[in-house]
């Protein structure tokens, strides 16, 4: 068996190694690693076809007005998150290992942020999140969130580094990391992480259970879990598992599958996510210092194929029980509370994106309860991305080889 190679980002990949590692994930899930060797890959060229603001424009009609959907860029290859920059910039995520620089007019710099750390492009893993430190404006930190690899494995690693511009190039300096999963696995699914500041500049990481279903249940153990901690990786003393013997002290949930959408509530300030279950059992929670979100003991979802029950059942005495849910699954990615004025009849909406569901799910809230579900955009593309900008219209990332940035836009009355 033919394994891909270890390369640097100063160096050209081997042309089939992201390909490869995409079909992989396209076969199945379940993809499992060699334990001897990883699959690493650095990805630096970029795709051809990156784009200006595309002539790819559509009117969709919704139960509160017209949606103008706008595509700004086309090209991008598996874009995975997206963030504002104060000049009104935006920063891409390539899952292959690039961040890229997107103008306001949808134009791509052509060249990827240089000085990125190495990526795992493996299964559902690789580049991923990304977010601005609150004082970005004065100290220039971003942090990414990825899958970096070792002799143990791979696991989820989130890192900061200020974005610096030289000439005209971006470049990530000052590396640091604030976060390393552990343990590692040797399987390619579930990364989870999302990140997240609140108000009181706490980060917020999302972790998967990486396809080993009974870690999230353990408190030694970061799978399956949110972590919470200070800017520059140091434990919270308030921290929930702080103080218990053997658990650790990052944790601040357990019991997650794998959440891929997470957003600060603009009254409450509490962190909501929303994680795939399986085969059914899609879930939206608040999550809440040490609280037991149920998974593998309690699911709405059945095992794949087979259809049967997993753990005891739905509910179980001292675990949470979600606010809304899915079955069948929509398979959500990307989330975000609508708080803009482009869309009046959204505010206080929850948006949600759909990767099997292939939609905008928009969410009216009665507090901590869903109270209507509108399903947009029905067809359009895998949503990987959900993002509320500036000038407050909704931006968009597709799952797909040539990914694209949409932006959602009033349409005429």
């Amino acid at each position: 068996m033919a394994l891909p190679l270890f390369n640097r980002a100063s160096r050209a990949p081997r042309p089939a190694g992201p390909a490869r590692a995409m079909r992989a994930t396209a076969r199945g899930p379940l993809l499992r690693l060699v334990p001897a060797m990883l699959a690493v890959v650095i990805a630096t060229t970029l795709p051809a076809n990156t784009s200006a603001q595309q002539a790819d424009m559509q009117i969709v009609q919704g139960e509160r007005g017209s949606v103008r959907v706008n595509t700004l860029t086309a090209g991008l290859e598996f874009p995975w998150s997206l963030a504002f920059l104060p000049d009104g910039r935006m920063l891409v995520t390539e899952r292959p290992g690039r961040l890229r620089v997107v103008g306001r007019d949808g134009v791509a710099d052509p060249r990827p942020v240089e000085g990125l750390p190495r990526v795992a492009v493996v299964g559902q893993g690789g580049l991923l999140d990304v977010a601005l430190h609150p004082q970005f404006a004065a100290n220039r930190w971003i942090y990414l969130s990825l899958a970096s690899g070792d002799a143990d494995g791979v696991g989820t690693e989130v890192v900061r580094g200020r974005l610096v511009e030289h000439s005209g190039r971006m470049v990530f300096e000052d590396v640091k990391s604030v976060f390393r999963m552990a343990p590692r696995s040797t399987r390619g699914q579930h990364f989870g992480s999302r990140l997240a500041f609140d108000a009181k500049g706490f980060l917020y990481i999302t972790l998967g259970d990486r396809g080993e279903m009974q870690r999230a249940q353990r408190l030694d153990d970061h799978a399956g879990s949110v972590i919470r901690l200070h800017d520059d990786g140091r434990v919270p003393a308030d921290n929930p598992f702080v103080k218990v013997a053997g658990a650790r002290p990052e944790k601040f949930t357990l019991g997650n599958r794998n959440m891929q959408g997470a957003a600060i509530h603009p009254v409450t300030g509490e962190l909501w996510t929303h994680e795939h279950g399986p085969q059914g059992g899609d879930e939206v929670n608040v999550m809440r210092a040490g609280r037991n979100y149920g998974w593998p003991i309690i699911t709405y979802g059945v095992n794949y194929g087979i259809g049967t029950r997993i753990g005891e059942g739905t509910a179980r005495a001292g675990m949470e029980q979600p606010l809304t849910r899915w079955t069948p699954s929509i398979a959500p990615s990307g989330m975000a509370f609508y708080t803009g004025s482009a869309f009046p009849a959204w505010r206080g909406n929850l948006l949600v994106g759909a990767l099997r569901g292939q939609a905008l799910h928009r969410l009216e809230l009665d507090g901590e309860k869903v109270v209507h579900e509108e399903r947009l955009l029905h067809g359009v593309a895998r949503i990987r991305d959900v993002r509320v900008g500036p000038d407050g219209l909704v931006y968009l990332l597709t799952d797909e080889r040539a990914g694209r940035l949409l932006r959602l836009e009033p349409g005429p009355r």
